[in-house]
């Protein structure tokens, strides 16, 4: 587990490093723009990849820590085995739907490889995008499926992975 949890701490750095790209670069349009008369071209596109990108790197840590929006209205009042057994089931679905995620994002980056497609004004080559998020998407599948088989644990008051 140790492995999972290393990686997506990584995930999430390298998401944070992208999300600084993003707004230097954002920074540096806007100046451009407004104080010379001469923006970044195709400053939207770049911001559109890498947020895509980041968004999918962030989703291992935030599964990890179980940071993802849980519904407990209805189960406010179960025990707290029926509350854990429905977690694990919950991780179990997440792991199915990002395994999925992932399998047709890698054929999508496939597919856009060999059709060399690219963004309208840059054409940055799309499949590059696709090795962003496919990791992001494969691992947050497997820290849910271990999730959901071998269960939470608190620790520091804090729910983790077992």
């Amino acid at each position: 587990m140790k492995v999972l949890e290393s990686l997506a701490r990584a995930c999430a750095v390298i998401a944070g490093v992208l999300l600084v790209a993003i707004t230097l670069m954002t920074v540096y349009s806007v100046i451009g723009r407004d104080f010379f008369g001469k923006a970044l071209t195709g400053d939207f596109e770049i911001t559109a990849v890498l947020t895509g990108a980041a968004i999918a790197l962030f989703l291992p840590y935030c599964q990890l820590r179980r940071g993802n929006i849980i519904v407990d209205f209805f189960t406010a009042k179960a025990s707290e085995s029926t509350q854990a057994k429905l977690d694990r089931f919950g991780a179990f679905l997440l792991a199915v739907m990002m395994a999925l995620c992932a399998w047709r994002a890698t054929l999508g980056g496939i597919s856009a490889f060999k059709s060399n497609s690219g963004t309208m004004m840059l054409g940055f080559p799309e499949w590059i995008v696709y090795c962003f998020i496919v990791p992001g998407l494969a691992l947050t599948a497997a820290i849910a499926l271990m999730q959901a088989v071998r269960g939470f644990v608190k620790v520091e008051g804090e729910e983790v992975l077992q």
